[in-house]
Parts: C-alpha cells; structure tokens; sequence
C-alpha cells in the first residue's frame, strides 16, 4: 500500500520513510545556479516547508537522500555550506516574545557550529553569526521559512501588536544586505506578502518568485507531476472531478496546480470529495474582513496587478489578502489587468458556506423542499411565488443578525443562498448606464433584480427599464424579466414584488 507524506515537512523522512515524493530539485537546481537572493509567497500547506527542506539537505550534502531524483548528478556533493535556518512558526514567538524568540534561535545555530557571541541585539547577533560561519566554514547558506507569521498571527486580534513585530523583523531582515559578500543563497517563504517598505527597504536585491511563470510549479501539484506520480491511483478515480474540485491554483494565469494537502488526502482517504484543505484552518478574519468591507461576491474579479503585489498593516485590503492566502487565484491575464476567482470547488464552496453563516442560519438552506420549490419558480418564470419564498428564508434568521442592518445585508443573503443552491446569480454587475443589483440566469430565462431598502418597488422595477439593464440580454432568446422588490427593516421582509417581461 502506497504510503503519502500528510503534514510531513521533512525531505529526509519522506524518502527514508518510502512515502510518495513529488521531485521539486528541478526548480532547486534553478534557483541556486541562477541568482542568490529569493522571496516566495505561496498559500499555507502548499509545500514551502517541504522545498526549504530540500534546499537544507542538498547544502548539507545528504547525497543518499537525493538518489533518484533530477539533481542527484548534476550537484558537486564534495561541497556543504554552513545553514542559518529558521522556521518562525515555531520559535516561540507567541509565549516568550518574538526578540527573545530570536534570541534563542540564534543560539540554537551558533551552538550547531560551535559559534559564539560577543554582541548582545539580535540584529547584530544575526550579523556576527553570519560572519563567523562564513569564515569558519565558507559562505553561509540562510533559509528562512514563515517569514511572516509573527505578524499575520496577530492581524485579528492585536494590530499593535503585528506592528511592532513587522518593526523588529524589519530589523533582523535588514542586517542581509551588508551580508552579502558572506552568503550563499537566502530563500525566504511565507504566506503573505507585505510591502518591501515595510519589512524588506533594505534588501533591494531581493528576488519575488512569487508571479514568475518559471517557477508557476515550485509549490502545489501539476497535471503533468499528478499523472506522473499518481499514476496508479488516476486508474481509480475520475481525473476530472479532481481537477473540478483540487486543482485550478495559479501565480500567472496559464499553468494550474492542484493544492497538494487537499489532493494527498482525498487519496489517504480512498477517493472521498471532501474540503480538506479549507478546515485545516478556517479563514475567521477574512470573513469579518468581507463583512465589514461589504463584499461577498468574489467571482471574476478584475484588478491590475499592484493589487497583488504587496499589503499594509495599516491599510489592510480584502482582495490581495484573499489571493495571497489562496482563497483567490488568477484565472487570466491581460496587459496589466489579472482576472481572480476562487480556484477550484472545494474553495469555492466551502468560503461561500462560511460566509453564509455570517449573514444566515443555513438551517433553511438544507431543507430539500424550500430549495426545490425556488429552483423551480425559477425554472417556471413564476415571479409571484418569489416573495413568499424569499420571507420564508428571511424568517430563519436569528434576530441578533438583523441588528442595524442595511440594504447590503439583503443584497449579500439573496446572492448566498442563490450561489449556495446551485443557481447562477451575478451581483452588482456593471452597465453602461448604472449597475443592477443582481443577474440570474436559467436555461430559459434571464432575471433581473433591483433591491430597495424602505423604498419602492415599482420604482425599482421603474429603473430597470429606464436604465436598460436587460438590454444586452434580449438577443439571447430567452425571456428577460425585471423584478423590483422592496425589503422592510421593520418587518424584516419583502413587504412588495413586482415584476415585467421586457422585450
């Protein structure tokens, strides 16, 4: 029985323990021929640890553990450089503080090498280690993985606090400028990407990997490594419902990966579909994040790349967030201007089904009969039944919900629990002359509604027409309907529906 590498981080016990190995020395090999200084940012659980790993034992000289693999005869194993590695998901930052954190790190590589300090900052520290191990041992070799995860631990809770430790990180970062001429190659991974401003001013040198199509593969799985590596399993399974539900994950919008954690267990687990990697940490501050920026729909969204780039602390944006923690990737590109989406179903379904918590109990989504009876007005064209079925799900939820509320709410509980039932639904979509407030679309019919808050539906309905909302949609054949609703904060219902065919 194949063995699979869950959770395991370690190139050494992954090839001593005989478990499946996806061959990544390719983009090592590239990486240490071609330039000296890089930065990755890929998605949690997407195999940066794993490379940092690689890159630890190929400086080592671990030849055994490469035998086999593509770069097993084109490296010189006569040659090992000394390593500063350092993984900050666990120094201790959290319980001990992250300078004395560093601190101890510190010790723990130069006591590897029989260093010692005479400086007392961490910065300097960081600096003498370099130094020293240089000229004991040769160039120094650094590996940095998590880069950022005394900062982004705090985002949700303590901004102060991710603040001040983006200061003293700053500081530690900033002494590998002036190191230069000690060092080997410095490989630093994490999940965020802040700006250089902030944390690395110093290292203009700096390579950013993270969108450059030759390294679209680093991390993650390809089709191509899937029908490689998996090729015995692909005999079992339906290839492309993995690909509906894993794959999809890009960093230039042309070659895709499958999420490696997500496809390694839905293996272990004999073929069963479920959400494996979206539970393995549930994105809470990304959902307050979208309800407090009011958005929900994340669906062919369009931005030019500085919003991808980089964020601040201090700005904190929802979009280059969501792509940068892997719940949006690109789908395309043109010029300047990248499309994102979410990338697979597994994604797609599981943050639609979080962020409905917030605004709904889904209780209600899961009766099979309210669900089957909106599909099918739907599906019918009868309008009038909407109203009854919409009150029907605004009664389902909690009070507590509905404090102070605007017509957003409404906005995001129709495109939510449509999105969640199957049913194509557009919402906010742009016009020449305005933007309408939702766009559904059956194999017969297309829908077009407008939402008023205490307002008035016929005017809703009024302003459908007037701005030509369903224009661009009479030359497909199918009915075009307007609908304006009108939704009362004191009722807490559609208090009035009304509806057009529009020819």
């Amino acid at each position: 029985m194949r063995k699979y590498p869950v959770g395991i981080q370690d190139l050494s016990e992954v090839i001593t323990g005989g478990y499946v190995y996806v061959d990544k020395t390719p983009f090592a090999h590239k990486l240490i021929t071609e330039g000296k200084f890089y930065f990755l940012s890929r998605p949690r659980r997407f195999g940066k640890s794993l490379f940092v790993s690689t890159l630890y034992y190929l400086f080592k000289g671990n030849r055994e553990i490469f035998e086999g693999l593509y770069i097993e005869d084109k490296w010189d194993w006569s040659q090992t450089n000394p390593i500063i590695k350092i993984s900050f998901s666990n120094i201790g930052h959290s319980t001990s503080g992250l300078e004395k954190a560093i601190h101890h790190t510190l010790n723990e590589n130069a006591k590897q090498y029989g260093i010692e300090f005479t400086q007392q900052d961490f910065d300097q520290k960081f600096a003498e280690l370099i130094h020293k191990l240089n000229e004991k041992y040769g160039k120094v070799v650094i590996l940095i993985d998590e880069y950022d995860k005394p900062i982004i631990d705090y985002i949700d809770t303590d901004i102060p606090k991710a603040i001040e430790n983006r200061g003293i990180l700053k500081s530690f970062y900033s002494i590998l400028k002036d190191a230069d001429p000690h060092l080997k190659l410095v490989f630093i991974t994490g999940v965020s990407k802040f700006s250089k401003v902030s944390i690395f001013s110093d290292l203009n040198n700096l390579n950013d990997i993270t969108l450059d199509s030759s390294y679209s593969g680093i991390c993650g799985i390809t089709q191509h490594e899937l029908e490689t590596y998996f090729d015995e399993e692909l005999k079992l399974y339906d290839i492309e419902k993995i690909k509906h539900w894993y794959n999809g994950y890009s960093w230039k919008g042309a070659e895709r990966v499958y999420n490696p954690f997500s496809l390694v267990n839905f293996f272990v687990k004999n073929g069963d579909f479920q959400n494996y990697w979206f539970v393995s940490g549930t994105p809470t501050f990304l959902m307050n994040l979208a309800k407090r920026e009011q958005l929900y729909d994340f669906e062919h969204i369009s931005v030019d790349s500085s919003a991808l780039e980089a964020y601040d602390l201090e700005r904190l944006q929802l979009i280059p967030l969501m792509f940068q923690t892997g719940y949006l990737t690109i789908k395309s590109q043109e010029d300047d201007i990248y499309e994102l989406d979410y990338p697979n179903l597994e994604v797609r379904q599981s943050y639609m089904n979080m962020l409905s918590k917030m605004y709904i109990d889904d209780e209600i989504l899961s009766g099979q009969s309210w669900a089957n009876a909106l599909k099918k007005a739907l599906n019918a064209g009868e309008v009038e039944k909407l109203q009854g079925l919409f009150n029907s799900l605004f009664k389902s939820i909690p009070y507590e919900l509905w404090q102070k509320q605007n017509e957003h709410y409404y906005h995001a509980i129709i495109h939510l629990t449509f999105r969640l039932l199957g049913v194509y639904i557009e919402s906010q979509v742009h016009t020449s002359d305005g933007r309408l407030d939702a766009l559904v679309q059956t194999k017969d019919r297309v829908f077009c509604f407008e939402f008023k808050l205490d307002g008035d539906a016929d005017k809703a309905l009024q302003q459908i027409k007037d701005k030509g909302y369903l224009q661009p949609y009479l030359h497909q054949e199918k009915a075009c309907i307007g609908i304006g609703i009108n939704f009362s904060k004191q009722t807490k219902k559609v208090e009035r529906l009304v509806w057009e065919e529009i020819a």
